[in-house]
């Protein structure tokens, strides 16, 4: 089946089939992302380094202004990336313990 983009979408069916093709997609940049956590727990040369407030705050504020360039919610975007960075710091502190 083609993945029309959402304006292109006709049906119910096209258009779960266009979110489903992007949460694919999503899970594999997460994947991504993840794999940078590991690098970080690796390289961070204490545990108590995994938290950085102010890395968290520049993070949410880089994809504020992201989410605004392009016209999506901002405060939703934030939204999701609070819980996007609290859960990598969840994960990079378990890789610190592996190491």
């Amino acid at each position: 089946m083609t993945i029309l983009s959402g304006p292109d979408c006709t049906t119910m069916t096209e258009v779960r089939a266009g979110v489903d093709a992007l949460d694919r997609e999503l899970v594999a940049l997460l994947a991504r992302r993840f794999a940078y956590m590991d690098a970080a727990a690796r390289i961070k040369p204490e545990r108590g380094h995994v938290r950085d407030e102010a890395r968290k705050t520049q993070v949410i504020e880089n994809v504020r202004a992201e989410a605004a360039k392009l016209g999506v919610p901002e405060a939703v975007v934030a939204d999701l990336w609070e819980g996007l960075v609290e859960a990598s710091i969840a994960y990079e502190l378990a890789a610190f313990d592996r190491r």
